[in-house]
């Protein structure tokens, strides 16, 4: 009698980060479930990934939400939750399209929220499973022309503490992280038409490198994985600035890069 393998559900799969979760975990032996808008590119994927499955859904909207929610209280075997969907708004705040902002706290915010919900109430009973929350370095700062992209990222940083804490008090085996990678070699940033060129080359990540960073950082029961050690320095200096500085360092060296604009969802 064959073993059901495990599964692994990647929302934001068709590329990228999402996608470099999709190879490792498949590689790993778990039957992986492939969410994102762009069907085509799902299907290429999936035809590379043994027993992989698509499902091609705008979590921005409340139809497609509730059908991956109800898919996910559907998996007796889902051990891994990847909520990685997401993309960004630059520019001044005031100048950003509204609805784009909207959707993308939509999508960094209600979506993770629910879907960790839907996937908790099945790993929490079981007493297994994983949830991984793809924020980023920027979670742990504020700055000028990202100001609603690095709200979203410190509210999932915030959401993910909590429900570590709240799992630990509840004796819970169930595991979360919050992965914050920095720069990372992605369509994310050339959707943006930023120049790589303007960040030093040592600063970029492959999206290899964050996944395999992350997956070192669950089997270490690790909450918070920042990948690469100049990052990592980063944040440890930036949590012991006071305030005042941080905020006055944003305001001198921060710069608009790219063309205000929405980046398409991953």
């Amino acid at each position: 009698m064959n073993t059901p393998r495990p599964a692994a559900l990647i929302t934001g799969a068709s590329s990228g980060i999402g996608e470099a979760f999709a190879r490792k975990l498949a590689g790993s032996g778990y039957r992986v479930i492939l969410v994102a808008r762009r069907k085509e590119r799902l299907e290429k994927l999936a035809a590379e990934l043994p027993g992989a499955e698509i499902v091609a859904a705008d979590l921005t909207a409340d139809s497609d939400l509730r059908s991956v929610e109800q898919l996910i209280a559907s998996q007796p075997d889902l051990e891994i939750l990847v909520n990685n969907a997401g993309f960004g708004v630059t520019g001044p705040y005031y100048a950003s399209a509204i609805d784009a902002l909207d959707r993308m706290h939509r999508l960094h915010v209600v979506a993770v929220g629910r879907l960790t919900h839907a996937a908790l109430q099945g790993m929490v009973g079981r007493s297994k499973g994983n949830i991984i929350n793809v924020s980023s370095v920027a979670g742990f700062l504020q700055m000028p022309f990202s100001v609603s992209y690095n709200a979203t990222k410190a509210w999932m940083n915030s959401f993910t503490s909590g429900l570590a804490i709240e799992l630990k008090r509840m004796h819970s085996p169930v595991r979360v992280q919050s992965l914050c990678p920095g720069f990372t070699i992605t369509e994310f940033h050339d959707t943006l038409d930023m120049d790589r060129g303007s960040v030093p080359r040592s600063l970029w990540l492959t999206a290899d490198e964050v996944v395999d960073a992350s997956l070192r950082g669950l089997q270490r029961g690790k909450l918070f994985v920042v990948p690469g050690w100049r990052y990592r320095l980063f944040v440890v200096v930036l949590a012991v600035l006071p305030q005042s500085f941080k905020r006055f360092l944003a305001i001198k060296f921060s710069r608009p890069y790219g063309k205000p604009k929405n980046q398409s969802n991953r």
